[in-house]
């Protein structure tokens, strides 16, 4: 895949990730509750989470409009998605009242990962990117 379709499909990731991340997080914790919300009862952890993503959504939908100028972003997307998949697995397998997680949260944040980790430049590819970008917006 050339670096432009790469780019292409980035934006496209950027877009339907930031949206899941705005507007499904919560239904999915209401439909599927033992899939994707920690608690039961009342806690004041769902509205917490839900207020993070759906903020780390609306910040992925401004980076899809140029992704090169957001790599940071992006690469926190990446590593944040892995950390807490991570946890999230062996918090799963030391209790299983939470194994459902494995089925539902635990492998929704390994796929964002690895989606935008394959998609996204790095390395010299991203620094001469992000500079040609930076020439070519110069008067």
């Amino acid at each position: 895949m050339n670096l432009a379709k790469r780019i292409a499909y980035l934006r496209i990731a950027l877009i339907c990730i930031g949206l899941i991340a705005l507007v499904c997080f919560y239904p999915l914790m209401i439909v599927w509750p033992s899939g994707w919300a920690w608690h039961t009862g009342y806690s004041d952890y769902p509205l917490m989470i839900v207020g993070i993503y759906a903020t780390l959504g609306v910040f992925l939908l401004i980076a899809a409009r140029d992704p090169l100028e957001h790599l940071s972003l992006i690469w926190f997307t990446v590593w944040s998605s892995v950390v807490h998949g991570a946890v999230m697995t062996v918090q799963s397998l030391m209790h299983g009242e939470h194994r459902a997680h494995l089925l539902g949260d635990v492998p929704a944040l390994f796929i964002v990962a690895i989606v935008l980790a394959m998609l996204t430049p790095r390395g010299e590819t991203a620094r001469t990117l992000r500079r040609a970008a930076w020439l070519k917006s110069l008067p």
